[in-house]
């Protein structure tokens, strides 16, 4: 077991220090870009001013021969433009794929200095946590790199999702995780084809009335998951994160699955399609009836203690903490979106 005094500490000689606080960003939408696909990877200067975040993705939904294009094209993106304030992210292959090492020594050595975070799929526990967290010390020792590089795990196993606390501690360099529901629903033998998103036949039945028509409910496949991941991501100040939604036809059902997730916690989600960018953006900004009530709730508790009456209903300490939830996000959110900084009065 490393001692506590030695979890901060570099991982390899003249690898930069493991921060002690995560970056406060608004990441409402993680956007997957196919970076092969050169008519893609020129909106990504467009890109950057609409979105929280501009993935290059590497694995599932890149062909097995377009895996090396990809990943030039990927380190041609991050050279090419200049990323500001929105995040530049890779999901790179599994690690028991054959090309996971070329992605981080290629990527790594080329562009370190730009990356943010490396999102590390169908992560099972924390051996694989400790794995990339080394190979990233050496090769940012290596590079000269200046910044450490973040991990963002996908949960997408079973196991991963049994060992999900452990995993959210694993290393200083954890961002937060994402849920995978597709590779997820394989791995449980779920019997859903569906990448995200609730089930028809998921449901349940009011009690019989007479005889009359029973219309079934439907629940939340992924409620329960979602639920360990930002408990656990909670815990360790970490982000918890919906991963994709794979309807593009069904904005209505996107926008369920994507507010369900934000009311439990989440940060925000994947983004595969440019129709689900204002989707998320509208639903991982708060509400601005909320944040105005919010305000008033602060103001009227200065110091955080005590208890007042707002509009006929009790305020306490609880409220107040979080109202100031809502206000932070505000906050971020004002920094990215001038017209949402507006509405908010911030």
């Amino acid at each position: 077991m490393k001692l506590p005094r030695n979890f901060y500490r570099p991982l390899a000689v003249g690898a930069p220090a493991p921060l002690r606080e995560m970056p406060v960003r608004a990441e409402r939408m993680i956007h997957f870009v196919p970076p092969h696909i050169d008519k893609v990877r020129a909106k990504v200067p467009d890109l950057i001013r609409q979105v929280d975040i501009v993935l290059g993705n590497l694995e599932d939904a890149i062909p097995a021969d377009a895996k090396e294009a990809a990943r030039a094209g990927f380190i041609a993106m991050a050279k090419d433009n200049d990323f500001g304030d929105t995040g530049l992210w890779t999901r790179i292959n599994a690690l028991n794929s054959p090309w996971a090492l070329d992605d981080l020594t290629g990527i790594v050595g080329a562009v370190g200095n730009a990356l943010d975070v490396v999102m590390l799929p169908k992560v099972e526990g924390v051996w694989d946590i400790h794995y990339l967290d080394q190979l990233l010390a050496q090769l940012e020792a290596r590079h000269g790199v200046e910044k450490p590089i973040l991990i963002h795990a996908i949960l997408e196993t079973a196991e991963g999702v049994n060992n999900v606390e452990a995993i959210a501690s694993a290393s200083p360099r954890m961002h937060g995780m994402s849920l995978g529901p597709a590779d997820l629903a394989a791995s449980r033998a779920m019997k859903t084809t569906r990448v995200g998103g609730g089930h028809p036949g998921y449901s349940v039945l009011p009690d019989p009335d007479d005889g009359g028509a029973r219309a079934g409910i439907q629940q939340d496949l992924w409620h329960y998951t979602i639920a360990r991941m930002v408990d656990a991501c909670a815990a360790n100040g970490i982000k918890a994160f919906y991963g994709p939604f794979g309807d593009f036809s069904d904005p209505q059902a996107c926008e369920s699955q994507f507010r369900n997730a934000f009311l439990m916690g989440c940060a925000g989600a994947w983004t595969l399609h440019p129709s689900q960018i204002d989707i998320a953006k509208s639903v991982f900004s708060p509400d601005p009836d909320e944040v105005a009530m919010a305000k008033r709730i602060l103001k009227a508790m200065p110091d955080g203690t005590g208890a007042v009456m707002i509009d006929g209903k009790m305020q306490d300490d609880a409220t107040w903490k979080q109202a100031k939830v809502i206000v932070d996000l505000a906050r971020l959110v004002a920094q990215k979106d001038p017209a949402l900084a507006e509405t908010y009065g911030l």
